[in-house]
């Protein structure tokens, strides 16, 4: 249903406007992985260097 209202537009500006919130969303489960990620290696590097 979305899709065909979006592609029924003239301007594409609503289709734009979901793009980026798709994009805008689906930054924050990267960056949160992304982190984890660092916190776990940078922990298992302390203790590495310590021992």
């Amino acid at each position: 249903m979305c899709r065909a209202v979006l592609e029924s537009e003239s301007s594409q500006n609503a289709a734009e406007g979901i793009n980026d919130g798709i994009l805008y969303l689906m930054i924050f489960p990267y960056l949160l992985v992304g982190g984890l990620g660092y916190y776990i290696y940078r922990s298992y590097r302390k203790k590495k260097y310590e021992a």
